[in-house]
């Protein structure tokens, strides 16, 4: 009877295309539900780098006297954020990040205040403040996977706080070492090396200053002999100085001698110069006239142009003269003192007005040479006569315009200098001549006070002996010092010890010596991340799952094969019509009246029993639950790659997971009719929240805790679990055995409590369709 009733069922759902395609999508549509979700939650976390943060900078950055650098950890927080891909970065305004957060634009927002470097750098002050960093977040949850969105939310902002965490204390940390870097680097050691011989310098220079005041304070005994002396000396200063001022004078008269003579060789030069460009002119003029006579008679033409050639040769020596005027003049200039700002202008100035000079020298020499090319070739071809005609206008020309730019460098370049140099040694001689008067006159005032010198040596020598103490109290003060410096760069290079007349706090000096070397030699990126996490996690996987969509998997595999059997109940009818019944039994195409009213169990009598429709009618919902099952499986681990170190058994999971599922729904809609439908859908949803499938069932509230062993959406989950990833002992097993005892409450309410549950559900029916609407 069983399976008359599942050839026919058979028969009818492959008896055209629709009911083909409806079976095909009966199977595939479960499968689908299941592959969306896995491969939607597949690696959510791996994508953070299209998360967008703003970043706003404010910090003024900070300025002391320890470290008179003006130091912005902001900018080199930005620096650091630029160079990090974790975050998709946003660098703003703050006003902008802020807004951003609000509106959705950024997930987050950090904003740098203006005194972060300032409370930075507490660091190194007694009064220690912590550097805070605004932090704007967007808690809004996602709809959709709101515990994925939740999760994905926590990720994020451990990032934030540990990258923020590590760039803050690198910066500090290179900030630290850059200074010890820089105390013990060679231009500190030459620095300190510079100090004590600066100090030792000045103490000597304090110990002789002492002996000269005391030898001048006896040699004040011979107060007589040190003031006739000074007479002397005051009367030879006096006539040195008379000297001086003659020299003055010279120098006067030749500074005026330079600038007339610069004023003589400007006007020479111009002269020069025109003349040149004028006797170019008649020369284009006379080149002309010999070309013109070519055809009429070239002897005389050849013997123009090579006249032309050599009246041209000729006058270069003018160039020469010229060049060697300037040679001497650049010589005179070279006697200035170095320090003489006009002195490298002018030098530069007279060596581009030679090399103008040597250009247009060159010109004039290819000029004449061009002219006697041309005499041997007027006799010989009127064509390259022509050709030569052109050339050697054009080079009078560029002759010509040398000779202007000669002429207009030496007017705005060596000109200007040299009237300029005239002037400033005309104004220091004057200025020099002033001070020598003065010079005079002080002596001459200064002979006068020397007579009243002696009358005072007495106490002057009372003086000089009470700075000279002074003096040699200040040169032992300063070698204290250098011994202190010296005893201490010993500690800071750990050489000192008990045997060296070290005692217990050098020994502790070089100690932190030590330790603050190795800071600075070791890696600020390492030491950063230790500080920004103290405590390292060794992650041992145990069970390792390969991905977070490997991981959701059997929940959402799980979850599809229960939806799927309520697809089945949804499209397949659950019950038997007469028809149908009597087909099977063999008696024509209706049952006998006596059958009585139909429903299930009204051919009992010709052999039909409740149990026979039962399983006759579940066989193809079973067999579609299995292909289901297969698909779902079968794409999980073929199609999106997720886990399954026992493949066997993930199908094998799948396959009870199909038959209990589409059982338990086809009892209760063959049972209680619509409103077993809509049981199956409350269970499902009561297992969706408390199943442990995405959350630990521990972190779920007490009801569903006490729920979790009596539904079999955990049970077949861990089973999936476990051949996915490998099995503790018996435990795949179990969940097998469990998931399986699920049937006995299906079967006993199918098999044995069918009949009284028949006629209350017969009743309900009746009281729905009375409504006319239900």
């Amino acid at each position: 009877m069983i399976w008359g009733i599942f050839k026919r069922d058979m028969c009818h759902a492959t008896r055209n295309v629709i009911a083909v395609i409806v079976s095909m999508g009966l199977v595939v549509v479960p499968a689908l539900y299941a592959w969306f979700n896995i491969a939607a939650s597949w690696d959510p976390y791996g994508n953070t780098k299209a998360l967008k943060v703003a970043v706003a900078n404010n910090d003024k950055g900070y300025k002391s006297d320890l470290i008179p650098v003006r130091v912005n950890v902001g900018e080199t927080i930005i620096s650091t954020l630029h160079a990090n891909d974790q975050l998709d970065w946003q660098f703003v305004k703050s006003d902008k990040a802020i807004d951003g957060v609000k509106s959705g634009e950024y997930y987050a927002a950090i904003v740098i205040p203006k005194g972060f470097s300032a409370d930075m750098m507490t660091l190194f002050s007694p009064d220690i403040k912590h550097a805070q960093l605004k932090y704007y977040l967007n808690e809004k949850i996602n709809p959709i996977a709101p515990h994925i969105t939740d999760q994905g939310a926590t990720t994020v902002v451990n990032t934030i706080d540990k990258t923020f965490a590590k760039t803050i204390a690198q910066v500090g940390l290179d900030l630290a070492s850059s200074i010890l870097h820089y105390s013990q680097s060679p231009q500190m050691a030459e620095y300190m090396r510079n100090l004590n011989g600066n100090l030792t310098t000045m103490a000597d220079t304090l110990s002789g200053a002492s002996q000269q005041v005391t030898s001048y304070s006896q040699l004040l005994g011979s107060a007589n002999d040190i003031v006739d002396s000074t007479g002397k000396l005051l009367a030879s200063a006096t006539k040195a100085g008379k000297q001086a001022q003659n020299a003055l004078k010279q120098g006067k008269s030749g500074a005026t001698s330079l600038t007339s003579a610069g004023a003589n060789v400007t006007s020479s030069v111009n002269t020069a110069l025109d003349q040149v460009s004028g006797a170019f002119d008649q020369v284009a003029a006379k080149v002309n006239k010999a070309f013109d006579a070519i055809g009429k008679d070239s002897d005389t033409a050849a013997s123009q142009l090579a006249t032309l050639s050599e009246q041209i040769s000729s006058g270069e020596s003018l160039y020469d003269t010229y060049i060697t005027s300037l040679n001497h003049m650049r010589e005179s200039v070279e006697q200035l003192p170095d320090s003489d700002s006009a002195k490298q202008a002018l030098l530069e100035a007279i060596d581009r007005e030679i090399t103008l000079l040597e250009a247009a020298k060159g010109d004039s020499q290819k000029l004449a040479q061009q002219l006697k090319d041309a005499s041997t070739q007027v006799t010989q071809d009127t064509a390259a006569a022509e050709r030569s005609r052109k050339e050697i206008l054009n080079r009078i020309t560029s002759a010509k315009q040398s000779i202007s730019n000669v002429r207009d460098d030496y007017a705005t370049n060596v000109k200007p200098k040299i009237d300029a140099l005239a002037s400033t040694v005309s104004t220091l001689i004057s200025q020099t001549d002033s001070m020598i008067t003065q010079l005079s006159g002080t002596a001459d005032g200064l002979d006068d006070v020397t007579g009243d010198v002696g009358t005072n040596v007495t106490s002057i020598r009372s003086t000089l002996g009470a700075i000279a103490k002074k003096l040699d109290s200040s040169a032992a003060t300063v070698k204290e010092l250098i011994a202190k410096l010296e005893t201490g760069g010993n500690a800071g290079d750990g050489n000192s010890d008990g045997g060296n007349g070290g005692n217990d706090a050098s020994s502790s000096d070089s100690g932190e010596s030590d330790e603050l070397r190795a800071l600075a030699t070791a890696n600020a990126s390492t030491l950063s991340t230790l500080i920004s996490a103290p405590v390292a996690l060794h992650r041992v996987s145990v069970y390792p799952i390969a991905n977070y969509g490997s991981a959701m998997a059997p929940f959402y595999t799980i979850l599809s094969i229960w939806v799927g059997a309520i697809i089945l109940c949804a499209m397949l009818k659950v019950t038997i019509s007469d028809r149908e019944k009597a087909h099977v039994l063999g008696l024509g195409d209706t049952l006998p009246r006596i059958a009585g009213p139909s429903g299930p169990g009204n051919a009992s009598c010709w052999g039909l029993r409740l149990d026979h429709e039962y399983f006759g009618r579940y066989a193809i919902f079973a067999l579609l639950a299995l292909l289901q099952g297969t698909l779902v499986c079968l794409g999980d681990m073929y199609f999106l790659g997720v886990q399954a170190n026992h493949a066997l058994q993930f199908l094998a999971v799948g396959w009870l997971a199909a038959l209990v599922f589409s059982n338990i729904v086809y009892t209760l809609t063959v049972s209680f009719g619509d409103i077993g439908k809509a049981v199956a859908v409350v269970l499902l949803v009561m297992q969706v929240a408390g199943s442990g499938g995405t959350f630990p069932i521990e972190t779920l509230p007490k009801f569903f805790q006490m729920l979790y062993p009596f539904l079999p959406f955990p049970h077949a989950i861990d089973a999936m679990h476990a051949a996915m990833a490998g099995s503790y002992g018996n435990e795949y097993l179990l969940d097998m055995v469990y998931l399986s005892l699920f049937l006995i409450p299906s079967l006993l309410l199918g098999l044995v409590l069918r009949k009284p549950v028949i006629r209350l559900n017969n009743w309900v029916s009746r009281n729905l369709e009375s409504t006319k609407v239900m």
